[in-house]
């Protein structure tokens, strides 16, 4: 049974920035395609950002430029750098694979709010 673990969320001031970390176990890691997904009230988990196994990266328009993926297979860690947040990046922001596993984790809170 894969375990995500999600952590580094928070309250930011717009224009502000944050590092959101994911330690996946009970899965074969570094062969899997990952992405962060986020969910802000009252709509749909959406992917925002993927990192493929062999780090190749794509972005959803709405945080192109401003939100960086990365990944360190040796600690089975994938990590969200976002910048120049905007209240409009308030969301519970998730990792999973891409496709997602059943299983989610908790997420993290990311407020954006001055």
């Amino acid at each position: 049974q894969v375990q995500l673990v999600e952590s580094g969320g928070g309250l930011v001031q717009p224009g502000g920035s944050l590092k959101l970390s994911c330690t996946v176990s009970g899965s074969i890691f570094s062969s899997y395609a990952m992405g962060w997904y986020r969910q802000a009230p009252r709509k749909q988990r959406d992917l925002v950002a993927v990192i493929g196994s062999g780090s190749s990266t794509e972005y959803a328009d709405s945080v192109k430029g401003r939100f960086t993926i990365s990944r360190d297979n040796a600690k089975n860690t994938i990590y969200l750098q976002m910048n120049s947040l905007k209240p409009e990046d308030t969301a519970v922001y998730y990792c999973n694979r891409k496709p997602p596993f059943n299983d989610w984790g908790q997420g993290t809170q990311v407020t954006v709010s001055s």
